[in-house]
């Protein structure tokens, strides 16, 4: 909105020309995501708490009951700092903007009727696995389809490592980004068990996609590094500022000991999110390293219930995800929560290293 109200007046107002860099608009993007969320975020904890709109614990981890009753759904404070965001910041005439939100919103009304059902239940049962993964496909094939149908969009694969090996996958793209969206949106949604968990590497992963999408919307950048060339999607950095601004500003009461949870409302957005922002920039193969620490938790689940199934009751693990585990073996849930952040900084980095490596 400011973008279109404050550029048209650059060529009487030379200062206002800023507003033409993809970066400037970004960096406001996340600040005022940041603000907001700060800002709001006492009254919204306030409000849900007056609501008794708190989070069910499993009897499981017995460490976790002195966190019952903290208010949840704390994913729609960062749906109102993002969105509010990227309409001050963004050219809201680009398409890819759109369809990130749409993506965003989508996924986030999923995980919103999961919680509220949970919240009327009093228990933890919510929507059933194959109503929320009916949920995640029905809103990632909208925007697939819209995506695809995209003239500057292509089907093909690109994979790291090898500059050549690009192939076109015509349609079968389709619920091959179905799976990248849903996989990494279930992957957000298993990592969120502990305070500050889940939001910290989605941080880290938000920083990275914006390199991303920011070098992918460059002409000059992208045909130097080898990466391909998407016009317009540059344009969605400011959405990825956002969402790193927004992840920031409910950390800041979603830390260690947490005064709010983000909730399926959260957990499924951002994942989502960011498997859609892994198809836009053609990342899709990168988001296995830029989210190492999600496809980690995944895989002890999957190992887990697996393992469980094959040997007749017996457990790799003494409690999946992963990081149940450690709490389990008696490491601080403090000490568990920093190890895995610096995991999921050394995977970002590691990603963003395959950009020479070609």
């Amino acid at each position: 909105m400011l973008y279109h109200l404050l550029f048209p007046l650059s060529p009487q107002y030379i200062v206002f020309n800023v507003f033409r860099y993809i970066t400037f608009r970004s960096v406001l993007a996340l600040l005022t995501a940041l603000l907001f969320s700060i800002v709001l975020g006492p009254r919204f904890i306030a409000w849900l708490q007056k609501l008794k709109y708190g989070q069910y614990i499993q009897e499981d981890v017995a460490a976790h009951q002195i966190k019952a009753g903290t208010p949840t759904m704390g994913g729609i404070l960062i749906f109102f700092a993002l969105i509010s965001s990227v309409v001050l910041w963004a050219d809201l005439r680009n398409p890819y903007i759109w369809l990130a939100v749409f993506v965003f919103t989508g996924f986030g009304l999923v995980g919103l009727i999961d919680d509220w059902l949970k919240i009327k239940r009093k228990n933890n049962k919510g929507i059933s696995a194959k109503q929320k993964l009916l949920g995640q496909i029905l809103v990632g094939s909208a925007a697939m389809l819209i995506l695809m149908k995209l003239p500057a969009y292509s089907t093909t694969l690109v994979f790291p490592f090898f500059k050549a090996l690009t192939p076109d996958l015509g349609w079968f793209y389709l619920p091959f980004a179905l799976l990248v969206m849903v996989g990494c949106s279930n992957g957000v949604n298993l990592t969120d068990g502990l305070d500050g968990l889940a939001i910290g590497p989605t941080i880290v992963a938000g920083v990275c996609f914006a390199i991303f999408i920011y070098i992918a919307g460059n002409a000059n950048i992208s045909s130097y590094l080898l990466v391909g060339y998407v016009p317009g999607v540059g344009e969605v950095t400011v959405f990825c500022g956002a969402l790193i601004g927004a992840g920031m500003g409910f950390l800041w009461f979603n830390a260690y000991p947490a005064q709010i949870f983000m909730g399926d409302v959260g957990s499924l957005s951002l994942g989502g999110s960011l498997g859609f922002l892994a198809v836009l920039c053609k990342q899709e193969l990168v988001l296995v390293i830029v989210g190492g620490l999600f496809v980690l938790e995944t895989i002890s689940v999957v190992l887990q219930v697996g393992y469980f199934r094959f040997s007749g009751g017996k457990r790799i693990f003494r409690m999946a995800p992963i990081h149940h585990h450690f709490e389990m073996k008696g490491v601080p849930e403090s000490k568990i929560i920093i190890r895995f952040w610096i995991t999921s900084i050394i995977f970002g980095l590691a990603a963003l290293s395959v950009l020479r490596l070609r």
